[in-house]
């Protein structure tokens, strides 16, 4: 569906790569005026680009301050910034408190320091994870700060009530660059093939939306149905070596 955010502002955290890019690229498609902020250098054209580290809450500050005095209020805010410094056996103190920063705090921290700038009709949109919920081995700093940004949504839904509307888009396998998964990973899937970044775009904009007023601190799965797919011993071919 064609969505029309002409006139209306949002903000893109992570949104120089992979699916934070796709979200910002369909906002702006679909007229919105959209600032993006991360750590790599943005070279998607949008009306505010902003580089620096989420981890740094007087980065955040100085975002917030430089996007109110370019773009005013605020419409959207979409959280995607994230990243995995390993788990046990790799991933320091100091590493998994990163991620945490990144993952979670920046999340809590930016929606905070927008409190009085959102416009009637507001959304915020967490990226999540379907691992917020399932895990490898050794991936503990990306899978808890993902359970933290779950948690959040719904606890920032309550408290932003009548502000804002909260909700949170858990991605699956996702494809971003280069081919990643192998054809069986692809068939594997109930919907038959791997998730793009323009899946999840469309997600966040239909959170975002006006069709999702009646949505509030909800999750979305978006992950072809693994996470509901369930295969025993055997099934399919697949056996534990």
């Amino acid at each position: 569906m064609r969505r029309d955010f002409s006139g209306r502002t949002a903000v893109v955290t992570g949104g120089a790569r992979g699916i934070g890019r796709e979200i910002a690229r369909s906002l702006m498609e679909a007229g919105a005026s959209v600032a993006v902020i991360d750590r790599l250098p943005v070279e998607v054209p949008c009306a505010m680009k902003f580089q620096g580290d989420l981890a740094d809450p007087s980065c955040l500050e100085n975002f917030r301050r430089a996007f109110v005095e370019k773009l005013g209020k605020l419409d959207f805010l979409v959280n995607n910034a994230c990243l995995s410094r390993g788990g046990l056996p790799d991933c320091g103190y100091d590493d998994f408190l990163y991620v945490f920063r990144v993952g979670a705090a920046a999340p809590y921290y930016l929606s905070k320091l927008f409190f009085g700038d959102f416009n009637p009709g507001a959304a915020i949109v967490n990226i999540s994870s379907t691992r917020a919920a399932m895990s490898q081995p050794h991936t503990e700093s990306y899978s808890a700060a993902k359970g933290a940004i779950s948690a959040l949504t719904h606890a920032m839904a309550m408290s932003l009530a009548g502000r804002a509307r909260v909700n949170s888009v858990s991605p699956g396998w996702i494809e971003v660059g280069q081919a990643e998964h192998s054809d069986p990973d692809r068939r594997q899937h109930p919907a038959g093939r791997v998730g793009t970044p323009s899946d999840i775009a469309g997600a966040v904009l239909y959170l975002l939306s006006d069709d999702a007023s009646f949505v509030t601190a909800q999750n979305l799965t978006v992950d072809g149905g693994m996470t509901k797919n369930m295969i025993y011993h055997g099934d399919f071919g697949w056996k534990l070596q």
